[in-house]
């Protein structure tokens, strides 16, 4: 937790030395993501540019500065009630899972029936638009969820997705390109996890994107690795000039089929909603206690207020908070993020920055988020709660490596239902076990580790409760399924309420009085 300073008399500080460190880092990372989802409209749904450049991006020109601003206010109210200075923003941009569920769930499937890249487009608009509203919703139900959740419930899942979709990937990709990737990441650790002082105080993610960038532009000059493509620079600059949003237009022939959108909307609106949760819950763990209602209408007022312009990427409070507080980031980090972010956007910087930047030299920073988060996992939670953290990591660890599968399976022009479960099971891939587990993971990790948290405290009548509400959501499909339906994992569901039956046997009083008591040693609970 932060160490509280008191504020001199007058307003907080709108921006300290350490903001920019956070600046850097956020900046890189939200721009990661809009280079990836650009890269996918282009290339995957074959959106013409004019929809990608004109539309989508000046649409999250305005979704993604209005919810930094938002959260850069937040900060402010915070940080002058309690007086201190070391209140930081939460940090805010385009939901990663989203990115890729609009793609490939929504978008291309329509695109692929009807080849209509307008209506694949559109369905993403309206699909976004649920999304929001779910969030909405959860606005006014989440500060009740969290009032009664253990801490190592959220955080676990939390770490769960930090580990998986935030760490793995960018650890993979930088050691295809070990020599650049290092020196990034040596920077990133010296100055943000070991504290250290750059010479003349220059903030650690500013160095490692520039110095990445001069080595790999080096390195194609002196003819050593063709990572960098000058002609891909130049051809960019056909992108640049001013790109202002205006609202989408009929979504008629969109709507005709919201049946199946639903599916996956609102369970996923249920995802964004639990994650912010999870994400306040992990800000309050590091020293900067949110309002929950707050943060998620800010993220679901934004979904909708980008689809309405043209963006069916639904914005979201990120994952991160501890990481940019560590490296000094406050409140002027989150407005700089979104007013330059707003810039690339609304001059089609996207390409240029795409073409100029190694993408090798941001992936430390994606990676050091990861590595915070999974970390607090266990250091912002009772000791004994260590095995409730783990237990709640393991459904987007298998929804993680399902994906991986999925993906390796495709590229051989197969599915796993092809290829057979016996048959995959017979070379130790346990593939239904892991869909299932998998399925709805954040939601899932929650129940789990909230289960198992309560059980380890004996408040056995809690985990009967948790684990009958993961019974009602497996059964309809929100969690340990592949698709909303009545029974659709009706065997887990009977599981979850099989523990609730023993929770609630070894939840009577004379049960418990013959147990030994518990008592709080150095490395979790025991018995006396």
């Amino acid at each position: 937790m932060s160490k509280l300073v008191s504020l001199p008399a007058g307003a907080p500080r709108l921006w300290v030395p350490g903001d920019w460190n956070g600046f850097f880092g956020l900046f890189t990372n939200v721009l990661l993501n809009i280079i990836v989802l650009t890269g996918l409209c282009l290339h995957v749904v074959h959106l013409p540019e004019g929809i990608v450049y004109g539309r989508i991006l000046p649409a999250l020109g305005i979704a993604l500065p209005i919810g930094n601003l938002y959260y850069a206010y937040l900060a402010w109210q915070l940080a002058k009630k309690e007086g201190r200075d070391t209140v930081t923003a939460m940090p805010y941009g385009p939901s990663v899972p989203h990115m890729f569920i609009v793609i490939f769930l929504i978008m291309l499937p329509v695109y692929a029936k009807t080849h209509d890249a307008i209506l694949a487009w559109e369905s993403g608009l309206v699909w976004c638009l649920v999304i929001g509203a779910v969030v909405l919703l959860g606005a006014f139900v989440g500060p009740t969820v969290r009032k009664y959740t253990p801490r190592a419930a959220m955080l676990g899942t939390l770490a769960g997705i930090s580990i998986t979709f935030i760490s793995m990937r960018p650890a993979f990709q930088g050691w295809q390109e070990p020599w650049l990737f290092f020196l990034s990441l040596a920077i990133v650790l010296i100055s943000w996890t070991a504290n250290v002082r750059l010479p003349g105080g220059l903030p650690g993610g500013l160095i490692a994107v520039v110095l990445g960038t001069a080595l790999a532009w080096i390195a194609k000059a002196a003819h050593l690795d063709e990572l960098m493509q000058p002609g891909e620079v130049v051809s960019s600059l056909g992108q640049f000039g001013l790109h202002l949003p205006y609202p989408s237009g009929d979504f008629a022939k969109a709507l005709s089929g919201i049946g199946p959108l639903l599916v996956t909307a609102i369970p996923l609106g249920i995802f964004n909603f639990t994650e912010g949760m999870n994400n306040v819950e992990s800000a309050a763990a590091a020293g900067d206690d949110y309002s929950l209602r707050k943060i998620l209408m800010a993220d679901g007022l934004g979904a909708i207020v980008g689809a309405l312009l043209g963006s069916p990427f639904p914005p979201a409070v990120y994952i991160g908070h501890p990481g940019w507080k560590a490296v000094g980031g406050r409140i002027g980090y989150s407005m700089a993020t979104g007013v330059i972010i707003g810039l690339v956007c609304f001059l089609g910087l996207t390409a240029f920055l795409l073409a100029a930047i190694p993408l090798v030299a941001i992936l430390p920073i994606l990676l050091y988020i990861g590595l915070v988060i999974g970390a607090q996992a266990f250091q912002a939670v009772p000791l004994r709660h260590a095995p409730a953290v783990v237990l709640a990591l393991l459904p987007n660890i298998a929804s993680w490596a399902q994906t991986q599968i999925d993906n390796a399976l495709g590229a051989a022009g197969t599915t796993a239902e092809a290829v057979g479960y016996d048959k995959l099971e017979g070379n130790g891939v346990i593939y239904h076990g892991m869909a299932l587990l998998g399925g709805g993971a954040v939601l899932a990790g929650l129940i789990l580790g909230a289960i198992a948290a309560f059980v380890i405290d004996r408040k056995f009548g809690w985990a009967a409760v948790y684990a009958g509400a993961g019974a009602v959501f497996s059964f309809f499909g929100f969690i340990h399924g592949t698709s909303l339906g009545w029974g659709n994992s009706a065997p887990v569901a009977l599981g979850y309420v099989l523990i609730a039956g023993v929770c609630l046997v070894f939840s009577r009083k004379e049960v418990l009085a013959k147990s030994p008591p518990l008592v709080e040693v150095e490395h979790g609970m025991a018995e006396a």
